[in-house]
C-alpha cells in the first residue's frame, strides 16, 4: 500500500470544499505570522459538520445583525477618538483601492473623523494604480506614501520567493506594520481597517463577532526573532541584508504597543462589507477606476488588487501551493454576498482561477533579477504532492470544485 502524498506548506492532506461557496480547506490564513517558515504549520479555513466554510457561517451571522445598532457603536467610538483641535484622529491604511476610499471618505465626511491615510508602496505601481492613488488623495485626504528601499525589497522579494513562492510576503509585512508605527508616531490612537478576514473565512483564529484587531499580529516579546522572506536575520546578512536594513519588517516591540494604546478596528464590523457597493461608491466620490483590460487576469473581476505589478504573481503562487486563488477569492465573496450562484461561481473559478500572469512577466523577472529557467523550477518544487500531478506532460490539479 502506497504512503499517502504528504502536503507541502503546512496545509492538510485532505481537500474539501464549501458546500455553499467555492472555497476550500486549502486557504492559508495569510502571511502575518512571524514564524512564517516553509514547513511551518498553517491555519486554514475550517468547515463545520455541514460542510460550510467559516465565512459563509460568518455570513449566517451578518443576517442577524442590527446595523443601525452597529452604526451607533460606530458614532460612539468615533466620537470617543474625535479629536478638537484640528489635529488627525483617525489612521486609514490603504492604497487608494475601492475599500480604503470608502473606508477614508465616510469616516471623514458622514462621521466627521479627520484621517491621515498612509500606503507601503507597491514593489512596481502599474499605471492604473498610480492614477487612482492620485485620484485618492485628490478627493481630499492628507497621505504619506512610505516607499522601502528599492534594492533591499527587491531582494526580499527574491527570497521570499525562493524560500517561500510567497513574492509578497515582505510587502505584506512592511505594510501591516506601517499602521501601527505611523500611528505611534503622529499621536494617533484609532486605526481604522476596510477589509475583515472574518469576510474571507481565513481560519481558526478568526472571531466572528470580533470588531478589533489582535495586536499580537503586529508585535514580538522582546528577544524574538521574526522570520522574513522566510530567514532568520542573521541568515538575511548572508544575502546581505543586514539589521539596519529590516526596520521597516520587523514588528513593533509588544510593551511599546501596549504602552501606546492603540485601538485598531475592522470597519465591516460596524457597516456592512460588500466589495461592489464599495465599488461603485469609489466610482462615485474619488473617480475610482478599474482594470483597463475588462478583468484582472486570474480572476474575472476588474476592481481589485489593481495597483502593483507583483500581484498577479501573489494570487499565481498562491495557486500553485493550494490549488485555490484569486477567482475562488472573488467568487466565494460574490456568492456570500448575493450577487452570483454557487453554479456560477463553480464555472468562473474552473475558467479563470490559475491563469498565468503573463502581461507583466518581464517585469517582474527584471525586478527579481530571476531568469525564466529559475522562475519556473521554483514553480514546479512548490507544488504540493496533495494537490498536484504529471499527465501527459502537463501539471493538472487533483481536485477542483464541483
Amino acid at each position: 500500500m502506497s504512503e499517502p502524498a504528504r502536503a507541502k506548506w503546512g496545509l492538510p492532506e485532505e481537500v474539501i470544499y464549501c458546500k455553499r461557496c467555492v472555497e476550500s480547506n486549502q486557504r492559508m490564513m495569510g502571511s502575518i505570522q512571524h514564524a512564517d517558515t516553509k514547513d511551518s504549520k498553517k491555519d486554514t479555513t475550517i468547515f463545520d459538520e455541514e460542510g460550510v466554510c467559516s465565512a459563509c457561517l460568518y455570513f449566517d451571522q451578518k443576517k442577524k445583525i442590527d446595523w443601525n445598532e452597529r452604526e451607533q457603536q460606530l458614532k460612539d467610538l468615533c466620537d470617543q477618538f474625535r479629536k478638537k483641535d484640528g489635529t488627525y484622529d483617525v489612521l486609514v491604511p490603504g492604497s487608494g483601492g475601492k475599500d480604503s476610499v470608502f473606508a477614508s471618505h465616510v469616516l471623514k465626511h458622514k462621521y466627521g473623523m479627520n484621517p491621515l491615510t498612509v500606503t507601503w508602496a507597491p514593489h512596481m505601481y502599474t499605471d492604473i494604480g498610480w492614477k487612482n492613488f492620485q485620484a485618492w488623495i485628490r478627493a481630499g485626504f492628507d497621505n504619506i506614501l512610505f516607499t522601502p528601499n528599492g534594492k533591499v525589497h527587491a531582494k526580499l522579494t527574491r527570497l521570499a520567493f525562493e524560500n517561500l513562492l510567497h513574492p509578497f510576503q515582505p510587502f505584506v509585512l512592511g505594510q501591516y506594520y506601517l499602521a501601527p508605527r505611523m500611528a505611534i508616531e503622529r499621536n494617533i490612537k484609532l486605526i481604522f481597517y476596510a477589509d475583515s478576514s472574518a469576510e474571507r473565512g481565513t481560519g481558526k483564529n478568526v472571531k466572528m463577532s470580533g470588531n478589533q484587531f489582535d495586536p499580537r499580529l503586529y508585535s514580538i516579546e522582546k528577544g524574538q526573532k521574526p522570520f522574513i522572506a522566510g530567514l532568520l536575520p542573521e541568515e538575511l546578512a548572508e544575502h546581505g541584508v543586514f539589521q539596519h536594513d529590516l526596520a521597516p519588517y520587523w514588528p513593533l516591540d509588544r510593551e511599546v504597543l501596549e504602552k501606546a494604546d492603540i485601538a485598531i478596528h475592522m470597519l465591516p464590523y460596524y457597516i456592512n462589507y460588500d466589495p461592489q457597493k464599495m465599488y461603485y461608491y469609489a466610482i462615485e466620490h474619488s473617480g475610482f477606476q478599474p482594470n483597463p483590460d475588462g478583468r484582472s487576469e486570474g480572476t474575472y473581476t476588474k476592481y481589485s488588487s489593481l495597483d502593483d505589478k507583483v500581484d498577479g504573481f501573489h494570487y499565481f503562487t498562491w495557486f500553485i501551493k493550494t490549488g485555490r486563488a484569486r477567482a475562488t477569492e472573488d467568487a466565494s465573496l460574490e456568492i456570500r454576498n448575493g450577487h452570483i450562484t454557487r453554479e456560477e461561481g463553480v464555472a468562473l473559478v474552473r475558467r479563470f482561477d490559475g491563469e498565468f500572469p503573463k502581461k507583466y512577466f518581464k517585469d517582474f523577472l527584471d525586478y527579481t533579477g530571476l531568469t525564466e529557467e529559475r522562475f519556473w523550477d521554483l514553480i514546479n518544487k512548490g507544488r504540493s504532492p496533495h494537490l498536484w500531478e504529471r499527465v501527459g506532460g502537463k501539471w493538472v490539479l487533483k481536485h477542483q470544485v464541483s
